[in-house]
């Protein structure tokens, strides 16, 4: 990562966590809201949606304009929505389904397209809120630019369905685009790729566990290497990023302990 802002949360328990996520994502609300009326916020699957759970309580719930937010997936398995490997039902039953944003301003993919085509409707479905001015664009790069992307990390240190060594990782062109030999299952899914990630105007990057623990040292206390991870190929132009870890997450690292 280069060029971006870097901010490192550590949080004793898991409530301490999901409690500053929440601050943090409502802080955020409120800034996006005022400046612009509108607050548009990228989701990943995984964990992350229960690291969210605050947000539907209050005091958190009764702070926010729902009625402005507008969530988006930087990847999503070519399921029906479903279907339990579904990121949107997933992020629907622990989450969207408990506050009161509006349901068109939800964006699921299509589930009656095949990857190809679902990449190419989503990607058309952005370009048409750029236009109509919910999605900002980003003036250096005209690519999208989203308020809040909110993602999770693998133990490979992939982010979105951006896997070492994949080709996609060089994709410089399309908003959206699609892989069919996804390492992890299922093995079809859509993509943000790196330009849209890039241009976020804040990353909240949430770790957990002892599963990405080796990859979060690699990421925040890197060594001279060519190697590097997905996630430590985020080059933000203009932004924030910020990782939530707990102390599980955060063990082997030596900076923060």
């Amino acid at each position: 990562m280069a060029g971006e802002r870097k901010v490192v949360k550590i949080f004793g328990t898991d409530d301490e966590l999901a409690d500053g996520l929440a601050k943090y994502t409502v802080d955020l609300s409120r800034k996006f809201v005022h400046q612009r009326s509108a607050f548009t916020v990228v989701l990943s699957g995984g964990y992350l949606i229960d690291k969210l759970r605050k947000l539907v309580d209050p005091p958190y719930a009764c702070e926010v304009d729902w009625s402005k937010w507008h969530i988006f997936w930087v990847d999503e398995r070519v399921v029906r929505k479903t279907d339990p490997d579904s990121n949107y039902k997933l992020a629907y039953d622990g989450f969207l389904s408990k506050v009161p944003i509006p349901p068109a301003q939800i964006y699921a993919i299509n589930d009656n397209l095949d990857a190809s085509g679902a990449a190419d409707d989503y990607e058309t479905r952005l370009k048409e809120l750029v236009k109509s001015g919910v999605v900002e664009i980003s003036p250096q790069t005209k690519f999208p630019r989203f308020d809040l992307m909110l993602l999770g990390m693998g133990p490979d240190g992939h982010l979105a369905s951006l896997f070492p060594h994949h080709p996609l990782l060089k994709e410089n062109k399309r908003w959206v685009t699609f892989i069919t030999n996804s390492p992890k299952p299922p093995p079809v899914r859509i993509t943000f790729t790196f330009p849209v990630i890039d241009a976020s105007a804040y990353i909240a990057m949430v770790v957990a566990g002892s599963g990405e623990v080796d990859a979060v040292k690699k990421a925040l206390e890197p060594e001279n290497s060519t190697d590097l991870l997905p996630v430590q190929m985020v080059k933000l132009e203009n932004g924030e990023f910020t990782w939530f870890l707990d102390k599980l997450a955060a063990s082997k690292l030596q900076d923060f302990n």
